[in-house]
């Protein structure tokens, strides 16, 4: 079984992404307009313009995969970017709720126990 809760980080692309983008295309955006190291930096999320396809770009030690979600029905709803960034570092938990569609705007988190990381 493969899953996303290893990844050290998760960011958001900003921009609409043209979905006829393969490995090599997305690397370009992370790398270029996202400044980060796709081997080393976690997965990278983007999005089309009407928001009804994702495309997940994670390396996994022996090469990337690429994990594509196409809505038949409804968007994705994003979480606002602030003006200038070219995205937005978000959660495991954030990434689940766009994917099933949940609204990130009336979630309300409880509070949890959380181990603080040492400075380094």
């Amino acid at each position: 079984m493969f899953g996303l809760t290893f990844l050290p980080s998760i960011y958001l692309y900003a921009g609409a992404t043209d979905m006829r983008k393969n490995f090599d295309g997305l690397i370009g955006l992370v790398t270029t307009f996202m400044g980060k190291n796709p081997l080393k930096d976690g997965a990278f999320v983007f999005v089309n313009r009407p928001r009804d396809k994702m495309k997940i770009l994670i390396w996994d030690r022996h090469g990337f995969w690429l994990l594509y979600k196409r809505l038949e029905a409804g968007r994705f709803q994003i979480p606002p970017f602030e003006n200038g960034n070219d995205s937005i570092n978000i959660s495991y938990e954030q990434l689940v709720m766009i994917i099933e569609g949940i609204d990130l705007k009336s979630v309300r988190r409880r509070k949890r126990y959380k181990i603080c990381e040492k400075a380094a």
